[in-house]
């Protein structure tokens, strides 16, 4: 069973930095595709980015593109978003996923597991 836990959201000001982590628990993480999806209070949830299984290439909605960035860590299981620039409309619930299809997805219903999420706060 896979299980999702996401760390180091919390308040901070515009124009300034947060790096989220995501950590994996369960057997073969570098064959799942790794998403971040976020959803602010009112609004649907929305893709941020992803990164491939194995070699890691990415994708990231245009929103965010050019400020963040996705990495992740297959010795460690883990996967990080690091948020650089950030506004206020970045502000939202922050949530990691697991896809373990072979095509990866900016898609939520396509993701087959789902961390609880963490808090973004931006204040101006």
């Amino acid at each position: 069973q896979v299980q999702l836990v996401e760390s180091g959201g919390g308040l901070v000001q515009a124009a300034g930095s947060l790096r989220l982590s995501c950590a994996f628990s369960g057997l073969t993480f570098s064959t799942y595709t790794m998403g971040w999806f976020r959803q602010a209070q009112g609004k649907e949830r929305e893709f941020v980015g992803l990164i491939r299984r194995r070699g890691g290439g990415t994708n990231y909605a245009d929103s965010v593109r050019r400020r963040f960035s996705i990495s992740r860590d297959n010795a460690k299981n883990a996967v990080y978003l690091q948020m650089n620039s950030l506004k206020r409309e970045d502000t939202a619930v922050y949530h990691c996923a697991a896809d373990r299809s072979l095509f990866p997805s900016s898609y939520y219903n396509d993701y087959d597991y789902w961390g609880q999420g963490t808090q973004v706060t931006v204040s101006s």
